[in-house]
């Protein structure tokens, strides 16, 4: 990021009509910052039933004068009430800057505030901050103890669910980068937000940070909307995206799908395992996704983690600062101008061939980035017969034969070391998913119970009577056989065009 930064305030509104001009004149303090280069604000009135049309009328009409005139003004209605998660979820439709924070109608929060949020994005890096109540700050008004407990109790469940040390998520205070921020679908319509926001971002192993605040509370009897019901709402809400992976916005490369095999690590630990005996020491990986094997296969001198999914890209960038032999990098599998430069002794691929149609020229391209003797280590789903809804979504373009593969291998200039038979406790679940039931994604549950089953499944994988649902091949580029090759050819013709023949 650029030192100087765009942020779009987001004012979800509901019968303010006494506060809602004063605090969003307020936002007038950020003109003053040197920190920012645009400021939107969104304001999306949800339904109101007292005066505040009116009142936003009136404000509308008086932005005409600095500093109010330096921003961009959005307003937006709700034709009925729907919630402040609702109105959050019509205002991030509008951002397109590089940050965005929620700010409430009333007089509660300090504007001037936001701008202590903004340098944790340039100097740490930061996805989120959130400014907390309860750090030391200048000041917070003393009041609603009983309101005040269960703020902590929903803060401390979210931080046992979260493994997280948070001190304030119930904060109205929550600026998060804009990339992230449109990469996760949003779901409540009340205040669930709050914890949704906190439990999601967590689950996407976001940056968080925070900052103290000042607050300045109000009673029930000044128009304090937030009840007890609320309360019990959130913790329906912690329930619900606790176990909840919907991470990601449908996009082109199926990450709202291809994430909920995350929810099954100790697979991904047992992959890990089955080809490290294979790897050297200064790897490339071909379609890292989130980084859940490149967690389990590094350290090493030298790992590129590459994607073509910029919200992957993004998450593997968080995986760099504690490991300086990480590096990060688009590269698409049949695009061999995005490879890195340098070679490597051996390429990960693995679930990645089976989604481009030429299958030949990527792995081609995968030979290219490999030093002599270098070795690629491919996964493929194995079996035409499970070819179903499941490879359809996932973009596959086949399943092989081991006889297919090899040729494929072979065609591509590879010396097939050996094949290895992988994932038998896989096929019935794939089968009756895609092939009977016409699922469109894996089971959640179905992904729990592998998680849970997998210590004692991977030593027994081998005996178990199913067909293994994938290949991994053990590929070496055999440069030296191929130069030999090629200087033998040239010989031949060399002698051909001389008129010489050799016996």
């Amino acid at each position: 990021m650029d030192n100087k930064l765009s942020i779009s305030i987001l004012v979800p509104v509901y019968n303010e009509q006494y506060l809602v001009e004063a605090s969003l004149r307020r936002l007038g303090v950020l003109v003053e910052s040197s920190l920012l280069s645009r400021v939107r604000v969104i304001v999306v009135n949800d339904a109101s039933t007292d005066q505040t049309g009116a009142a936003l009328q009136r404000f509308q009409a008086a932005i005409g004068e600095p500093p109010l005139s330096q921003f961009e003004w959005i307003f937006l209605e709700h034709a009925k009430n729907q919630g402040k998660g609702a109105a959050i979820r019509t205002a991030i439709r509008h951002v397109d800057t590089d940050l965005a924070v929620i700010h409430d109608a009333d007089l509660e929060y300090h504007p001037d505030d936001i701008v202590k949020m903004i340098p944790l994005f340039v100097t740490e890096e930061a996805d989120a901050v959130f400014g907390s109540r309860f750090l030391s700050s200048d000041f917070r008004r003393v009041l609603l103890f009983r309101h005040s407990l269960g703020n902590k109790l929903i803060t401390l469940l979210t931080n046992i669910i979260t493994d997280l040390n948070l001190s304030d998520i119930e904060t109205c205070y929550k600026m998060v980068r804009t990339d992230l921020l449109k990469s996760i679908p949003w779901e409540s319509e009340r205040f669930g937000i709050e914890p949704e926001i906190t439990i999601k971002l967590a689950k996407r192993n976001a940056r968080i940070f925070e900052v103290p605040i000042r607050y300045s509370g109000r009673s029930y009897a000044e128009g304090k909307k937030i009840t007890w019901k609320d309360g019990v709402r959130a913790l329906g809400s912690l329930i619900k995206y606790k176990i909840s992976d919907r991470l990601y916005v449908e996009d082109a490369h199926g990450g709202e799908i291809l994430s909920r095999l995350t929810r099954a690590p100790k697979f991904t630990k047992w992959m890990a395992d089955t080809i490290r005996p294979y790897m050297g020491d200064r790897v490339l990986e071909i379609g890292a996704g989130t980084g859940n094997l490149t967690a389990n296969l590094v350290p090493r001198t030298v790992y590129y983690a590459s994607d073509i999914n910029p919200q992957y890209l993004a998450r593997l960038e968080k995986l760099k600062p504690t490991r300086p032999y990480l590096q990060v990098k688009a590269t698409d599998v049949m695009a061999a101008e995005t490879y890195p430069s340098e070679h490597f002794n051996t390429v990960v691929c693995l679930n990645v061939v089976e989604h481009v149609e030429d299958d030949v020229a990527a792995l081609k391209n995968i030979r290219r980035t490999l030093d002599e003797h270098g070795r690629a280590i491919i996964l493929v789903p194995n079996g035409p017969g499970l070819y179903g809804t499941l490879d359809k979504v996932l973009g596959h373009y086949r399943r092989y034969t081991r006889e297919g593969l090899v040729n494929t291998c072979e065609r591509a200039g590879f010396t097939v070391e050996t094949v290895l038979k992988f994932n038998r406790i896989g096929a019935p679940g794939w089968w009756l998913n895609g092939r009977i039931l016409k699922k469109e994604t894996f089971g959640l549950w179905q992904m729990k119970l592998l998680n849970f089953l997998m210590p004692l499944v991977k030593h027994m994988d081998r005996f178990l009577p199913f067909p293994h649902l994938s290949w991994i091949a053990i590929l070496r580029a055999d440069r030296q056989h191929e130069t030999e090759a090629s200087s033998a050819s040239a010989l031949s013709l060399l002698s051909t065009q001389s008129g010489y023949t050799h016996n």
